[in-house]
């Protein structure tokens, strides 16, 4: 019981779900997809096996429609379920069961769908359409996090709220199953679970320019890493380990005072931050600039 969005963004090609419930780890049934095939969600009285097989079918060269309709005929249960379904190509199907726990119900437009059931009132899954459409042009995963807070401003779940997930994958096939992944986030139990899951999609964001910082540094490519490891704290500002590696890409700089006052600041607050530096240079896994950093430590 619970209400849900799927979609492909027309720009980028990816591909994503995302949910919210009063049910703890809604996320660990509902949201389903793989990279280059598309996106489920199974709902109501969940039948999970609408996620694998389905994304099963569309990997095999089914529409999304095809895949949705060939399970329903062999599902004794069909009246009962609730199930949308998104493939690589932007074709949309959803179904909702005659059974399914009022207020239930569903729309769609160009390559996306919204679902609900067991709804405080039948205007969620239309609040949840006019807020996707409102923010076309923002990524997929923001764009899903807004629609689900529309259906929770519109008034949600008759139960209440409790936990969210999204799950956002690439357009294009992977060689291996689990490369593609874009947003794979869950929140198990919170009284607030899309700030939750908005404040987790804003840290995945932060921390993919941190991946992309590493990697740099890592190659002594030192003002693209100073570059990324700056975007990511521009996103995450209130995280010390961002502050952290961008200091140590600014001692290899011009603004070398830069650097040395971010890394006191991050000294200051937790020694932890020193242990971690004196082991860098020990190791020397990354280089770095030894003479200034000893300073700095001892």
């Amino acid at each position: 019981m619970t209400y849900s969005i799927v979609a492909r963004d027309r720009q980028t090609g990816e591909i994503g779900v995302a949910v919210q419930s009063h049910y703890f780890s809604v996320g660990s049934v509902v949201t389903w997809a793989k990279a280059g095939v598309g996106a489920v969600a199974t709902q109501s009285i969940v039948e999970p096996s609408y996620g694998p097989l389905g994304l099963e079918l569309m990997a095999a060269g089914k529409s999304a429609g095809e895949a949705l309709e060939a399970l329903l005929q062999v599902d004794k249960k069909a009246e009962y379920r609730q199930v949308a379904m998104v493939d690589s190509k932007g074709g949309v199907a959803v179904h909702t069961g005659s059974r399914c726990m009022p207020h239930a119900g569903h729309t769609f437009g160009e390559q996306f769908s919204c679902q609900a059931n067991l709804m405080r009132n039948d205007s969620i899954w239309g609040a949840m359409k006019e807020s996707y459409i409102k923010n076309e042009g923002a990524p997929l995963a923001e764009r899903l996090v807004e629609a689900l807070q529309a259906g929770e401003d519109a008034g949600g779940d008759v139960r209440g709220k409790q936990s969210a997930a999204i799950l956002a994958v690439s357009g294009e096939t992977q060689r291996n199953q689990w490369e593609g992944r874009i947003m794979d986030l869950r929140v198990e139990d919170s009284p607030s679970p899309i700030s939750e899951l908005r404040r987790l999609v804003r840290y995945k964001r932060g921390y993919d320019w941190v991946d992309k910082g590493d990697t740099y540094l890592a190659s002594q490519d030192y003002p693209n890493a100073l570059k990324a490891y700056r975007k990511g704290l521009d996103l995450v500002p209130e995280v010390d380990e961002l502050r952290y590696w961008v200091g140590l890409s600014y001692l290899a700089t011009d603004e070398k005072e830069k650097g040395k006052q971010l890394l006191r600041e991050v000294f200051s607050k937790d020694a932890a931050w020193v242990q971690l530096t004196r082991d860098l240079l020990r190791t020397q896994v990354i280089p770095l600039d030894s003479s200034t950093l000893r300073e700095l430590v001892s």
